[in-house]
């Protein structure tokens, strides 16, 4: 029996509903799983008692369990904020992801299609050959100078594709890919002389964790609540946008006012991970085409669900990549690119019998 408008919309708002339940629902799994393991495991119990004991009414819940000071510490001081970093980079990721493939129709856009990967790669690999020791709002000098750098680049990228008062989306892809192009010649050829901080170089390069901290998320929260909030309030711009430009300045959307602000929240959100992380592929890559099959193309659940699961992938990159070889730990780039590729295969041949841009609902 067919079923009606009405019904339909019923059903799509259940399933969507769902899938924000279970990635929370799951967030809260992959988080509880990355405190309490690692190279010193600690018992369920005893996590559960330490991350309760600030509560007040509920450090009473556990009862019994053998606590010491070395595992508060380790999961208060080493795990949680790294888990609460790799949530958040994630998310940024991903949803950065979502708006630049929305905003350019394209599914193959990722978070550093515009160069900000490279431009924040400049600054980092800068700041660690001069050695410089500058501290300021809990970033050291390579966080710091690649966080500059990346937004620079966006800027240059934006002035080198304005045309009047417009921004061709084309034209400012075309432009991110050749200065990202460029500054990735003049990384590479900075890592050419990097000689003893090679290594330093180059595990930034691939991606990692190691460095979180309760002063960096601190550092982190200011621009990646404005990010957030910019490219969630203008979601349903967003979706009118997939019509394509005329069809939506048509409809009564200041195209170019609405590209300025979701391409300054989304490079906003890319330079701050990049300058915490380094280069991390394929999660802001993959993530929105798998909710997109999920989902679908609306960025009202789009852009929190991607938020959600690129926060559960991170995590779940990062308790593997400190835990496959621990002691020792290897780079979370290496882990997403190794899970990501073969998935992003997959969904490319999945894509094939479902329309990734159609309006949303």
């Amino acid at each position: 029996m067919p079923i009606n408008g009405q019904e339909y919309k019923k059903i799509v708002r259940i399933k969507r509903a769902t899938l924000l339940v279970s990635l929370i629902l799951l967030l809260f799994v992959t988080t509880f799983v990355a405190i309490v393991s690692g190279a010193a495991s600690i018992p369920l119990k005893s996590a559960l008692a330490i991350l309760l004991s600030p509560i007040r009414g509920l450090d009473c819940l556990i009862t019994g369990a053998d606590i010491t000071e070395v595992q508060r510490g380790i999961i208060f001081q080493l795990r949680l904020p790294r888990v609460i970093q790799a949530a958040i980079v994630g998310a940024s990721l991903s949803v950065a992801g979502a708006v630049f493939q929305g905003l350019f129709r394209n599914p193959m856009a990722d978070p550093y299609v515009l160069g900000v990967s490279s431009g924040a790669a400049l600054g980092a690999v800068s700041a660690m050959l001069i050695g410089s020791p500058v501290f300021l709002a809990g970033f050291s000098a390579v966080p710091l100078f690649a966080f500059i750098s990346g937004i620079l680049t966006i800027a240059l990228v934006y002035l080198m594709s304005r045309t009047g008062k417009l921004v061709p989306v084309m034209t400012l892809l075309l432009a991110g890919i050749a200065v990202s192009a460029f500054l990735s010649a003049v990384v590479s050829l900075l890592t050419y002389f990097a000689g003893e901080k090679l290594d330093q170089v180059v595990f930034w390069m691939m991606g990692g964790i190691s460095g979180a901290s309760w002063s960096r998320i601190v550092a982190m929260l200011p621009y990646v609540i404005a990010g957030f909030s910019l490219v969630f309030f203008y979601a349903k711009e967003l979706n009118v946008m997939l019509l394509g430009e005329e069809t939506a300045r048509n409809l009564g959307v200041n195209t170019e006012r609405v590209k300025k602000i979701l391409l300054a929240a989304a490079s906003l959100l890319v330079a701050g991970a990049v300058s915490t992380t380094g280069i991390i592929g394929f999660v802001g890559l993959v993530v929105p085409h798998f909710i997109r099959i999920a989902a679908g193309p609306d960025h009202r659940i789009l852009l929190p669900a991607s938020a959600l699961l690129g926060a559960n992938l991170l995590i779940a990159a990062d308790t593997l990549a400190r835990n496959i070889i621990a002691p020792a730990e290897l780079p979370v780039g290496i882990i997403t690119a190794l899970v990501g590729a073969p998935m992003f295969l997959y969904l490319l041949k999945k894509r094939k019998k479902l329309r990734y841009f159609n309006t949303a609902d």
